[in-house]
């Protein structure tokens, strides 16, 4: 009986070894399974690509759109042309700022739901928009070779008479600048009060700022933009933003230095200036 004991218990040992060595009947097919099933989680790197979704915001309409995190700025103005028919050349897409061209998503920190501004016309737009705009500053350059120049006319002496602000912002002559990233301030109104322009890019918005209060133009409602230099003062000059058809919709500002009057004229008739 005690011999008996371990002769009964060897069987069982092999048959549990024969078993867990794979070389059983059942069991065979159930080993080379195994190393599969631990990676079959993988299915979500799939591609190593991963997707962001934002909010595209241009002309009053929102787009909901899925890109790649590790796409540039330009993979993402390919993406609002597609959506809203823009070519990527007349985008103007802000997020925290101009968006980088070069940069990826990742890079600048975009997140899911993040709102992107888009601002920019279609050529159909521009078509429509600049012809009437191009007519408009003919006719306004024939006018003014028919007068005197503005800064003699009785109307701008009275605001010029006053002199220079006393803090009007240093002018240089003959450098055409960017526009600063800060308000353009230390200047007159026709009623001689002083006033500061803000340009809103992101919201393509003009702010014309007094101590009463802001006017908020959105630029394409600016049909024109005139200057001249101040006689006797040509690092300045006068300038006049149209609002409407006639002379008396223009807007005056006196003492504009004479390096910011391109950048202004081609910031609001539509010409963009990056920062």
């Amino acid at each position: 009986m005690a011999a008996a004991a371990p002769g009964a218990e060897g069987p069982a040992t092999e048959a549990e070894a024969g078993g867990c060595g794979g070389e059983g009947g059942s069991p065979q097919g159930a080993g080379p399974r195994l190393p599969p099933a631990s990676v079959s989680n993988g299915g979500a790197a799939e591609g190593g690509e991963e997707l962001v979704e934002l909010k595209v915001i241009w002309n009053k309409n929102k787009y909901d759109v899925k890109v790649r995190l590790d796409g540039t700025g330009a993979d993402l103005k390919q993406e609002i042309h597609s959506l809203t028919g823009l070519p990527p050349a007349m985008q103007k897409v802000m997020f925290k700022g101009l968006l980088p061209e070069e940069k990826t998503l990742r890079e600048i920190k975009v997140t899911n739901g993040a709102k992107i501004m888009v601002v920019g016309s279609t050529i159909n737009d521009v078509l429509a928009v600049n012809t009437p705009k191009e007519a408009a500053q003919q006719e306004v350059k024939a006018e003014e070779n028919k007068k005197e120049p503005l800064c003699r006319q009785k109307q701008h002496r009275k605001v010029l008479d006053k002199g220079k602000p006393d803090d009007v912002m240093p002018s240089v002559k003959g450098v055409q600048e960017r526009l600063p990233t800060v308000p353009l301030s230390g200047m007159y109104n026709k009623s001689g009060g002083k006033v500061r322009l803000t340009f809103k890019l992101e919201q393509d918005q003009l702010w014309i700022g007094t101590k009463e209060r802001t006017e908020k133009l959105p630029m394409g409602s600016i049909k024109n933009v005139v200057s001249e230099p101040i006689e006797g003062h040509e690092d300045y000059h006068m300038m006049a933003f149209q609002l409407g058809p006639t002379e008396a919709s223009y807007y005056w500002v006196y003492w504009v230095p004479t390096q910011y009057v391109d950048a202004i004229k081609d910031t609001v008739l539509g010409k963009w200036q990056y920062f």
